[in-house]
């Protein structure tokens, strides 16, 4: 029975995990979960799974359950809360699907106390990843990817000699606006965003899928949890959403791994590998209906995220802390509907081209850079 604390559970991944968690009592018990505001969701969850510990990062909110739960449930808040939480809840794994960096720091403090990692958020590793794998190699931890696809390349490189690996294909949808023409995009709408092809996500990653800075983010993650270098580390877009990965190996045979889009497909394996199990209610592929598979080379002109994060990771330091604290001001700002789509890019742009580099991260490194991109971010708008 594995214990899992679920950091971000009332967020699209972390109800899915839910899901995964219930359709699987007899292999997983959930021990805890964490969110920052949705009180009547996070209250929900404590009623139904008897949960004896819980954390909301609002203050107010976590008053709310208080009052909603009584004292069955300890009821951390804050910050500090999170890592209390963390800390004594008793969990093998956290799944931390918190947005943005604030995964940083309960995701080293789990580190710290030994839990197995199934990372859905991405920018923890983006913003230290050189500090995270470090700490996680030295506790003997391991990163398990939910990514749909971080956890193509990792089934497809289980088992698999390192210097027989010559290139990791990283696919992405295109997101609704691979097809649009590039005079339309500064005149695109946060409502057109948020209507994603394939996929059913929250809103922030929604319009990091718009961008494709999704996908630059997900390349500077790939090189941290593969440890491949960024020119053997390539883009493709395939709109159907059912190639979610692929490795090339040295003599040009590629595997790839395949499926419906279904996120807790890759939840559930983080969780049980190297084992499988049934996935309730998923889909399989019907190949008699499938039809065709595409494949394009993503369009530098209309994303430009995907270059200004090749160059970040690059540079490395505190660059990709500040490409990701930039774009997480200016993906709000959008969402506000304070700025234009291709506004984001300029901005992103601007505080990359602003930043003096700090070459260590640290915690505290990081924690600075962060501060300061989004300052510098926020006086862009």
């Amino acid at each position: 029975m594995k214990k899992i604390l679920i950091l971000g559970s009332t967020g699209s991944i972390g109800t899915q995990a839910v899901d995964v968690i219930e359709a699987h009592p007899e292999a997983f018990e959930l021990v805890a979960v964490a969110a920052y505001d949705h009180f009547k969701d996070v209250a929900a969850q404590i009623h139904r799974h008897d949960l004896k510990m819980a954390c909301m990062v609002d203050e107010g909110a976590a008053e709310k359950v208080r009052n909603a739960v009584g004292s069955s449930c300890r009821v951390f808040s804050g910050n500090g809360g999170l890592l209390q939480l963390i800390d004594e809840c008793g969990a093998d794994m956290v799944l931390t699907s918190l947005v943005g960096a604030a995964g940083i720091e309960p995701t080293l403090r789990a580190i710290a106390r030994g839990m197995d990692i199934a990372l859905a958020n991405k920018e923890t590793l983006v913003a230290a990843g050189e500090l995270v794998m470090k700490e996680a190699a030295r506790k003997g931890v391991r990163i398990l990817p939910v990514d749909s696809e971080h956890g193509a390349i990792f089934q497809c490189l289980d088992g698999r000699k390192p210097e027989e690996v010559e290139k990791l294909l990283i696919t992405a949808s295109g997101g609704p606006h691979f097809r649009r023409p590039l005079a339309d995009f500064p005149s695109i709408t946060v409502e057109q965003c948020l209507k994603h092809p394939t996929w059913n996500m929250g809103g922030k990653i929604t319009i990091d899928s718009a961008t494709m800075f999704n996908k630059g983010l997900e390349v500077i993650e790939a090189h941290w949890l593969f440890g491949m270098d960024f020119d053997n580390i390539e883009v493709v877009i395939q709109p159907q959403s059912i190639v979610h990965s692929m490795i090339q190996f040295i003599d040009g045979s590629v595997l790839a791994q395949l499926g419906m889009p279904d996120m807790r497909l890759p939840i559930q394996y983080a969780f049980t590998y190297p084992e499988r199990l049934p996935v309730r209610g998923a889909k399989a592929i019907d190949w008699k209906t499938l039809g065709s598979l595409e494949f394009f080379p993503p369009d530098d002109a209309k994303f430009p995220s995907i270059g200004l994060a090749y160059e970040a990771g690059k540079i490395g330091g505190t660059m990709p802390c500040v490409l990701n604290g930039a774009n997480e001001v200016a993906v709000y700002a959008f969402l506000r509907k304070e700025i234009s789509f291709t506004r984001i890019f300029e901005i992103v742009h601007t505080v990359m081209e602003r930043h003096d580099v700090t070459g260590e991260v640290t915690l505290e490194t990081v924690r600075q850079a962060d501060a300061w991109a989004r300052r510098c971010a926020a006086s862009l708008l």
